[in-house]
């Protein structure tokens, strides 16, 4: 099995900055693309921004230019970076790792206040 844990989320002013990190543990053997999704009350979950093993990067037209997704290998740890935050950036994130099967994290709250 794979275990997800997310840290960074909280209470920010619009036009600040979030960090939010993702650890892996377990069988990461199974995890190829690393991620992160989010829900908004009422929405559907939505990828933000993936990455893979290689490094290349999937990122949601919303966040473009604003967030930035990095991943350390080694560490078996994917970080995004959230700048110039918006109210509508307000949901749960949730860490995603996919590759023989998919896992999720149990998802952290990123408030941000207008």
């Amino acid at each position: 099995q794979v275990q997800l844990v997310e840290s960074g989320g909280g209470l920010v002013q619009a036009g600040g900055s979030l960090r939010l990190s993702c650890t892996a543990s377990g069988t990461i053997f199974r995890i190829n693309t690393m991620g992160w999704y989010r829900q908004a009350p009422g929405k559907e979950r939505e990828l933000v921004a993936v990455i893979t093993n290689g490094g290349s990067t999937t990122v949601a037209d919303s966040v473009k230019g604003r967030f930035t997704i990095s991943r350390d290998n080694a560490k078996f740890t994917v970080v995004l970076q959230m700048n110039s935050l918006k109210p509508e950036d307000t949901a749960v994130y949730y860490c995603h790792g996919a590759g023989r099967g998919s896992y999720w994290g149990q998802g952290t709250q990123v408030t941000v206040s207008s």
